[in-house]
């Protein structure tokens, strides 16, 4: 759950950040994405594993170059680099970890009701 809680969070900050601009494409905001990895939580089942958060890492992808001479942070050719979030893919990302997240919950509280139910049956 907190791996998707930190998924959702990128999101947001790549879609706050999705019509940034600058006059040097190295300062342009780009694009993050979460890397994780697989845990083994110390079982020796293989199947028993959680989730591990191994950084945040930068898209890639170039900036896009619009022409706006007029803009203030334009460079000396007149363009500008805007960030090259894809809001499409954002969004399904977020709808994505979301439904994970909403999984996990659901989760921990069908185990707490079973758990519940077995401690009732000493009694």
């Amino acid at each position: 759950m907190n791996a998707q809680n930190l998924r959702m969070n990128v999101v947001a900050s790549n879609l706050a950040n999705v019509n940034s601009v600058s006059g040097d494409p190295a300062a342009v905001y780009r694009s993050r994405q979460p890397v994780f990895s697989v845990d083994a939580l110390g079982s020796d089942d293989p199947g028993v594993a959680g989730v591990h958060v191994d950084g945040i890492v930068q898209t890639q992808d170039p900036p896009s170059v619009v022409h706006m001479p007029e803009h203030p942070e334009a460079d000396e050719d007149g363009n500008v680099y805007m960030s090259n979030v894809n809001v499409v893919e954002e969004m399904v990302n977020m709808i994505a970890a979301s439904r994970s997240y909403q999984n996990g919950v659901e989760v921990a509280k069908v185990s707490k009701e079973l758990l519940l139910r077995t401690l009732s049956l000493g009694q």
